[in-house]
């Protein structure tokens, strides 16, 4: 009689088993993959924040007031990098000079960092960061 040979090979079953496997360790990585990029994207933002808050405080000393309004990046002669711009909108507040000079400069998520939340950084120093769903300001006093 001759006998049968068993075929070399994965069953279908050992391939749906790992198939699982590797759905599952995807389901778990992935959020902390998008968690790190949002940490990522939040240093460069504060990085360039504190860049621009040291600019307003050497413009100070020239021109006696802060860089205020939508220019106040090109009047302080900088530029946002493109890892910032991608990922929040920048703003400085107030519009107007303010007596003592002040200024709060906010960023703004977009895109996928919408729910990293609002950053702020004052003349003070003081660096806030706000719930994802209030980017308004109102509990900052802005």
């Amino acid at each position: 009689m001759k006998s049968l040979k068993r075929a070399g090979g994965f069953t279908l079953i050992e391939l749906m088993i790992v198939v699982a496997i590797i759905g599952i360790l995807a389901a778990i990585a992935y959020p902390s993959y998008q968690s790190s990029v949002r940490k990522g994207n939040r240093a460069s933002a504060t990085a360039f924040m504190s860049e621009v808050a040291n600019k307003q405080q050497q413009y100070l000393q020239d021109a006696r007031q802060y860089a205020l309004g939508a220019g106040f990046l090109g009047t302080l002669s900088l530029t946002a990098p493109t890892d910032v711009t991608k990922y929040y909108a920048l703003s400085v507040l107030p519009a107007a000079a303010t007596t003592p000079p002040s200024f709060t400069i906010v960023a703004t998520p977009t895109g996928g960092q919408v729910l990293d939340g609002c950053l702020s950084l004052d003349n003070l120093g003081a660096k806030i960061r706000t719930a994802a769903i209030d980017c308004t300001g109102t509990n900052l006093g802005w």
